[in-house]
């Protein structure tokens, strides 16, 4: 209840401060020593948000489709590529976060080039992949444009997923680690009994950002390619009729808003089933049953 409270919260104090700036700034934009810190306030560069809300209700087109249809439907072509990067991404992930945890060599010569990896700009990125694919084929099947926004999209979702899954893995205590090695646990074994589970609470946080990124790659990577049919392609088309019909252009910019939010609320849940830490309080045997002296024990249940 806390955490709905605080979105509804946010998403009030969002629309206020919108709407208070709108009211009280200058249309031409605010400047300070001459500098514009902030945005002009007029209709064009700024509408009402009951504008906006109005134009998801009205036909994109003259008798044509509803704009919240239109853009659900976007919203849902980019889902189904952004799931595939996502899946993608965390898969690369989780090998690169296992062989850099298990031999040091790896992880000395590898993780230097994945944090450089995330320098590269996307924009620059997007006709490499392209181009790269373009001759590409699985066997009658050739390579869709689609293929190539979730090769973007996965870049970007391997990222967070290897260096906090590493972070995870080597979070153990030396002590855990002699333990296992006293019974003989073999790195295999060590590896599912103690440090993936011990990496979990640095796994999730790490998996909704690789989420949030994954939408960012693929959105930007529709943009780029000019693949058809999901929410970044409509940003570019809606920006056309920027000076006509402002509104229409932040109804795609809602859309892919929502869309970064239902992937990370999608791995929030998944976080619940597989969580398998659990914080017990157990009494403390030191102390005469009649005190209340208590000591807080973290156990990994496997």
């Amino acid at each position: 209840m806390k955490k709905v409270l605080g979105a509804l919260g946010g998403l009030v104090v969002f629309a206020l401060l919108w709407e208070g700036y709108k009211a009280v700034g200058d249309p031409e934009g605010t400047a300070v020593l001459g500098v514009k810190v902030l945005p002009r306030a007029d209709d064009l560069s700024m509408p009402h948000l009951w504008t906006v809300a109005q134009r998801l209700g009205r036909p994109e087109l003259t008798g044509g489709r509803p704009v919240w249809q239109v853009v659900a439907d976007a919203c849902l072509f980019t889902l189904g590529v952004t799931a595939v990067g996502f899946l993608a991404g965390t898969a690369i992930g989780f090998v690169l976060a296992t062989l850099m945890q298990r031999f040091r060599v790896v992880e000395r010569g590898l993780l230097p080039y994945v944090v450089l990896s995330q320098t590269v700009p996307l924009v620059a990125l997007a006709p490499l992949v392209a181009g790269w694919s373009g001759a590409l084929s699985f066997g009658p099947y050739p390579w869709q444009d689609w293929m190539t926004v979730a090769v973007i999209a996965s870049y970007l979702a391997f990222f967070p997923v290897a260096v906090g899954l590493l972070r995870g893995l080597q979070s153990p205590s030396a002590s855990g680690v002699e333990l296992m090695r006293s019974y003989a646990a073999g790195w295999w074994r060590t590896y599912l009994k103690l440090r993936l589970p011990a990496a979990l609470p640095f796994l999730f946080p790490a998996l909704r950002l690789a989420g949030a990124a994954a939408v960012v790659g693929a959105v930007v990577g529709e943009i780029s390619t000019g693949t058809r049919g999901g929410i970044g392609r409509l940003v570019i088309e809606y920006s056309r009729e920027a000076t006509s019909d402002p509104a229409k252009v932040y109804t795609a910019m809602l859309g892919a808003a929502v869309l970064g939010l239902v992937v990370a609320g999608v791995v929030s849940l998944l976080e619940l089933p597989l969580m398998r830490h659990r914080r017990l309080v157990w009494a403390d045997p030191a102390k005469p049953s009649g005190q209340t002296g208590r000591r807080r024990v973290e156990v990994n249940v496997v």
